[in-house]
């Protein structure tokens, strides 16, 4: 009796796709939530990317700033990061000139960042007695998932646009 059932068992085939879907259907599924977590914060990133050069655009346009301007500026930024919240969004707006030979920092506004400004203008960027508007922003991601990512990542971009109008844009009350 035993050895018809081995037999029987042997040869039977119809639960072999389960057994197989259950082997492979973790590891599709944490695949599949990978690059979705992936594709996220690819687009947090590509957001925050044009939210420095939108606002470096935006200053650059502009014959002269003001606090309340820059500050309207900024507020752009944080609705093209929309829909990714926009709590850990911070950015900074500065004006920069070479005289001879030495970057100076003429204004600067940021929102929330309490670091000194992290970048060099490159050597080839403005020549002598010449500004460059430089928007700085840094956005840290955080999953909702939190499935490879449970810290989060923080994206940094820095932009450098020259002035359309004017040599150099002032800002009256920075």
């Amino acid at each position: 009796m035993t050895r018809g059932l081995i037999r029987r068992l042997i040869g039977d085939r119809r639960g072999v796709s389960a057994v197989e879907f259950a082997l492979i259907a973790p590891i599709l599924i944490a695949f599949y939530m990978g690059v979705t977590e992936m594709c996220q914060g690819f687009m947090a990133q590509k957001r925050m990317g044009h939210v420095s050069a939108i606002v470096a655009d935006l200053v650059s346009q502009q014959n002269a700033v003001n606090v309340e301007t820059l500050n309207d500026i900024m507020d752009v930024g944080e609705v093209i990061m929309k829909p990714f919240p926009t709590t850990s969004l911070h950015q900074r707006i500065s004006s920069v000139s070479r005289l001879n030979g030495t970057d100076t920092v003429n204004w600067s506004l940021n929102d929330g960042m309490t670091e000194d400004p992290a970048f060099t203008v490159p050597a080839d960027l403005i020549g002598n007695n010449q500004s460059v508007i430089v928007a700085e922003v840094i956005y840290h991601y955080d999953s909702p998932a939190d499935y490879f990512l449970p810290d989060g990542i923080t994206f940094r971009h820095v932009y450098f646009l020259l002035p359309r109008h004017v040599e150099l844009i002032p800002c009256t009350d920075c």
